[in-house]
């Protein structure tokens, strides 16, 4: 079962990997630090259970299943649910696997090992494309949040995964557009202890989200450090 995509709420995610160690202590707590509402399943058989009864937004799929092809899973839920996000999350990286997966209904190939970062910024993307909110006069809205608050888009349409931290980080940045947040206030946002909070992994986290954005986005983030005080975010450049 398939649902319409709401902004404001978290993307609702079944996660088909058959080898349980990476699946539930890599990539289902890692996807859900990035805020998806993610389902783990073993097999086809389990996916197509939990489809009927449970509404999903994206269903991320290896090939090599233990009761029947990823390839033909794929083309099945095209074939069930056309708006229905799929990805292909494999370690079969050649070409023609990737052309077959695409050719079967795949929005995205990813092949392992892959970086959580990757991945949640995939599903973001898809997300968007089905919402249909891939619109260029969005660029007007300048920098912001969406998915829920846990992906942060560029005005060109670039998209970046937040972390928990990162995206109370940037809410706080962006609720305050255009002035200086003090390094107090980050902090407060932070953590409840902000005694025992080491100042360092503020700038470390800034330092890193800056990164992201200019490795994925193709731009810099307009925050600007104003020095002995705190940063501003100057969310309309």
């Amino acid at each position: 079962m398939t649902a319409s995509i709401d902004a404001d709420r978290a993307l609702r995610v079944a996660l088909l990997e058959d080898d349980l160690l990476l699946r539930d202590r890599v990539l289902l707590p890692g996807l859900r630090d990035f805020g998806f509402e993610v389902s783990g399943l073993e097999t086809a058989a389990e996916l197509h259970a939990h489809l009927k009864v449970q509404p999903t937004d994206i269903v991320v799929l290896d090939v090599g299943l233990p009761d029947q092809s990823g390839f033909m899973v794929a083309r099945q839920l095209r074939s069930q649910s056309p708006s229905l996000g799929i990805v292909m999350l494999t370690g079969r990286g050649e070409t023609p696997d990737r052309v077959r997966g695409l050719s079967e209904g795949a929005d995205a190939y990813l092949s392992k090992p892959v970086e959580i970062e990757l991945l949640a910024a995939t599903l973001h993307s898809l997300a968007r494309r089905v919402r249909g909110k891939n619109d260029p006069a969005a660029a007007a809205q300048g920098w912001r949040l969406d998915g829920g608050g846990w992906c942060l888009v560029a005005p060109s349409g670039g998209n970046v995964a937040l972390t928990k931290s990162e995206r109370r980080l940037f809410q706080r940045l962006l609720d305050s557009s255009g002035e200086i947040v003090t390094r107090e206030a980050l902090i407060a946002t932070l953590t409840e202890n902000v005694y025992d909070f080491d100042t360092h992994r503020l700038d470390s986290m800034i330092h890193r989200l800056r990164r992201k954005v200019a490795e994925a986005c193709g731009e810099r983030l307009p925050l600007i450090a104003v020095h002995g005080e705190g940063y501003v975010l100057n969310a309309l450049r």
